[in-house]
């Protein structure tokens, strides 16, 4: 997502500096060499992790430990070294997580500071505590969801403009009190790089792809594995099942079924492996903002499974670049109609790829966003 933002803009003639925390073993950007070398580039590494003692005791503060623990004091003292060596005109934080730097950019430029949003970050943890029967489960997560939601308001009015990516959250930030400019531009993709071969792919086979250390995709598979993974394994679902992303929980494994079910961690090539399967599902209960993964797999021309959390903000029609299924029986006659039905499955992902190249390649939306800045500017 931030690359495609990035190399939209240096297409355009435009400077970019990437200061990137990197909580994982590997930046998506670092495979993009081409475009690496067109901008100026550093990586942080920061750990993130927090101790069983860590997490008990902030139930004694008011912290919002689980955006706190993104600040680092080193990371701060680059930003500020940036930001004093270069003049720029917009510095773009991506993300609520890198809010706590905020204090820094404005006592280190004069730059207009525009705040992107991915979502509404305690929107997300008030549907995880709805979907949690367990008590204590719930009580923990509504207390998260409050503290993050009075961090988040405090900010609101503190940036110079808001980009959000649907109508949805734009209208969740003016009602709860945006006084600055807020657009709303959707999540732009490079379609260059999305190239299907259908020669290659597997129509019995379903997959998700996604990040597992984020809740509502771990909530999300485990729902869809609790309703069916036994009609996968031993029921009349013919299809092979893959579940591949970032930080797979080792209990995971115990979902391997020879033949039918198949458990990976990062994938080498994510664009291979989603172009070798027909059927993607994306059974995310909870949620918020615009999910690049559909997106991607649109692109890639998947018919596309999915709740209507998971897909909000993208401007779908049901049944024609996508289906939309919010419960158990509705998932089993999708699943099941996509899996008899190879004609309809290739119709559904062709309509999906269209949609994404009329509305949201970076050549559309790249224009807006600079028409955006410019009007922050003056």
């Amino acid at each position: 997502m931030v690359g495609n933002t990035i190399k939209g803009l240096v297409d355009l003639g435009h400077e970019v500096t990437l200061l990137s925390l990197n909580v994982k073993k590997h930046s998506g950007l670092r495979e993009r060499d081409a475009l690496l070398d067109r901008i100026s580039y550093t990586e942080y590494d920061i750990d993130i992790r927090v101790t069983m003692v860590e997490a008990v005791s902030n139930l004694f503060t008011s912290n919002t430990y689980n955006i706190d623990r993104y600040y680092n004091p080193g990371f701060e003292k680059l930003l500020i070294k940036t930001l004093t060596d270069n003049a720029y005109d917009i510095v773009q934080l991506e993300g609520i997580f890198v809010a706590p730097y905020l204090g820094a950019i404005r006592r280190s430029s004069k730059a207009k500071v525009i705040f992107r949003a991915h979502n509404i970050e305690h929107q997300v943890w008030e549907k995880l505590a709805r979907q949690k029967s367990d008590p204590f489960k719930k009580w923990y997560l509504k207390l998260l969801a409050k503290r993050i939601k009075n961090y988040e308001l405090g900010l609101l009015n503190l940036f110079d403009a808001i980009v959000t990516f649907t109508q949805q959250d734009k209208q969740s930030l003016l009602d709860f009190g945006a006084r600055i400019p807020v657009t709303v531009l959707p999540i732009g993709i490079n379609i260059s790089l999305y190239r299907p071969d259908l020669s290659k792919t597997d129509f019995s086979g379903v997959f998700f792809l996604g990040s597992l250390d984020w809740m509502p995709n771990r909530e999300g598979v485990e729902w869809f594995m609790d309703n069916f993974h036994k009609e996968i394994t031993d029921g009349d679902l013919k299809a092979k099942l893959y579940i591949a992303g970032h930080n797979i929980p080792e209990e995971y494994d115990d979902y391997e079924v020879l033949g039918k079910v198949f458990i990976h961690g990062e994938v080498d090539d994510a664009l291979e492996f989603v172009n070798s399967k027909a059927i993607m599902i994306v059974p995310l209960l909870s949620g918020g903002g615009m999910r690049v993964k559909i997106l991607e797999g649109m692109a890639m021309q998947k018919c596309i499974i999915s709740t209507s959390a998971g897909a909000e903000g993208i401007n779908i029609e049901n049944g024609k670049n996508i289906i939309i299924a919010n419960t158990t029986d509705e998932f089993y006659r999708a699943l099941k109609k996509c899996l008899i039905d190879e004609y309809y499955c290739r119709e559904i992902g062709l309509n999906a790829r269209k949609l994404v190249e009329e509305q949201h390649d970076i050549s559309i939306i790249t224009p807006k966003l600079i028409h955006f800045y410019q009007t922050v500017l003056k």
